[in-house]
């Protein structure tokens, strides 16, 4: 596999007039690709841009960020990818924290060092012919050069600067076209956020590399995401959870073609077995689920697609990857045990930027300590038992809130449920669930805490249930759990 700098001069060479990428503005062949990428470089190097810069780029999701991206790296330098629905103080951080030297953005308002994006990316449209200068200053950035600068959702804190270098992201890049059999013929539809290493790796690098081509989707909006399907009849797309849900929820007479799907995907949280069989029953496309995070640039274990999938599980490790669960003391554990699961292999990280300790806390003798708990059934695959962090503790016994979740999840009326631990000055805490349901059903707290009571431990039975319209999401889209532990927990 070539150096993924060198992507955008591989693929013109091979095939000049092939696709490569499109947004909802326009596509752009193999050789428009390579040339708006070489005068994007040349004017990021005008504005003093070299190897070993921080280029951070605020954008939507446009075909100009991945120019952007693939243009730093033709000079050797990093980029930071910033969410642009953040305060301006939360993207002044990420700026700040990452010391990038140049920012990308629609417009310079945010902050002073700014580039307008146009003019960087059609730079190429505007002379006949930059790439004298451009390929004699291209680099071919070393495997352990800094490439992306990812920053966590913030969850615990300041949000932590990921360092993921140019081997981290050649490894995950083969792990995932080795593990989903991308070739030639595959064509990526990307809904998720690109300011995330899922949309960057699964969903635009991978599909490149395979010889494939990517769609960018703008801002996801549920009534509007199939017609994108029949339009660009892609072979597979990536989402999590919560958009699933939301398709789920269309009205019943919606009936799209979606014969051009192969597969899929889904990450960034585990996804209840009923809402698979929902969604794979009504649109006919199989979703194949893995299981991964940024620390491990994107993907640990995924369900093969070629079977057999597992739902419940997120499948198997990814060849080139070990993944394992630990005891407190850090001993790797037999298969069915649960402990904390980790990982080790070339996609971990090499720490969070400028917090040495932090990173010594996360990444122990070469293994990455996820946080999350979870097990391997007899077959191999692992099974998430829920975030260590998210764990409630009921007068001493240990709760996990994800097996309350899928109780929740078997009522033929929920849509999402989500459990927290709410302060109980006896027990210390109590589980407090929140719920979703489909369109159209009803179903009360009282009956939804009975049916709980059916499969679930007394102590376990949440003391409250809260019936509402929708989740909170993240960014990311993850069911946002600091947000519903701040709620009044009174029904």
């Amino acid at each position: 596999m070539q150096h993924i700098a060198e992507l955008p001069d591989a693929r013109a060479a091979r095939n000049p007039t092939g696709p490569c990428i499109a947004d909802d503005h326009e596509q752009l062949e193999n050789q428009d690709f390579l040339k708006r990428v070489r005068g994007a470089a040349a004017v990021l190097r005008a504005n003093g841009i070299r190897a070993g810069d921080v280029v951070a780029v605020v954008l939507p999701n446009r075909l100009e960020l991945v120019v952007t991206m693939f243009a730093a790296w033709r000079l050797g330098a990093a980029v930071t990818p910033v969410n642009p629905e953040l305060t301006d103080a939360e993207v002044r951080h990420q700026i700040e924290d990452s010391a990038a030297k140049v920012v990308i953005a629609d417009d310079g308002t945010r902050t002073a060092g700014t580039l307008d994006v146009t003019a960087v990316v059609h730079a190429s449209l505007e002379e006949e012919d930059t790439s004298s200068s451009t390929t004699a200053d291209a680099v071919v950035p070393a495997s352990d050069s800094l490439a992306l600068i990812i920053y966590t959702s913030g969850t615990t804190g300041r949000p932590k600067g990921v360092m993921l270098d140019h081997g981290n992201v050649a490894a995950m890049c083969r792990m995932i076209i080795d593990g989903l059999g991308l070739d030639e013929t595959d064509h990526s539809l990307l809904i998720l956020p690109l300011f995330h290493v899922n949309g960057i790796v699964v969903s635009v690098l991978s599909p490149l590399l395979a010889g494939g081509r990517t769609t960018i989707a703008g801002r996801f909006r549920t009534s509007a995401f199939f017609a994108a399907v029949e339009r660009a009849r892609p072979t597979y797309f990536s989402a999590v959870p919560a958009i699933y849900a939301m398709l789920v929820s269309l009205p019943e007479e919606v009936r799209p073609d979606t014969t051009s799907l192969r597969r899929a995907i889904c990450g960034a949280a585990p996804m209840p077995t009923e809402l698979i069989a929902r969604f794979e029953k009504r649109f006919a496309v199989p979703i194949v689920e893995g299981y991964g995070l940024s620390e491990g640039t994107c993907a640990s274990t995924l369900n093969p697609p070629a079977g057999p999938r597992k739902p419940g599980t997120v499948g198997l490790p990814l060849a080139g990857q070990t993944v394992a669960v630990m005891d407190a003391e850090g001993n790797v554990l037999d298969d069915g045990s649960v402990g904390e699961v980790v990982v080790r292999g070339p996609n971990v990280m090499r720490g969070y930027l400028g917090l040495p300790r932090e990173t010594a806390d996360t990444v122990v003798d070469g293994w990455l300590h996820t946080g999350d708990v979870g097990r391997f059934d007899a077959d191999g695959y692992l099974v998430l038992v829920d975030r260590i962090k998210d764990m409630i503790i009921r007068g001493g016994e240990n709760i996990y809130p994800k097996e309350i979740e899928n109780a929740l999840h078997a009522h033929p009326a929920v849509l999402e449920a989500a459990v927290v631990g709410a302060p109980d000055p006896v027990l210390g805490e109590v589980p407090v669930a929140h719920v979703a349901l489909l369109p159209g059903a009803e179903v009360t707290a009282a009956e939804l805490i009975e049916h709980c009571r059916g499969s679930l431990a007394r102590i376990k039975v949440p003391v409250s249930v809260f019936v509402t319209e929708s989740l909170p999401k993240n960014p990311v889209g993850k069911i946002d759990k600091p947000r519903l532990r701040v709620l009044p927990v009174s029904p």
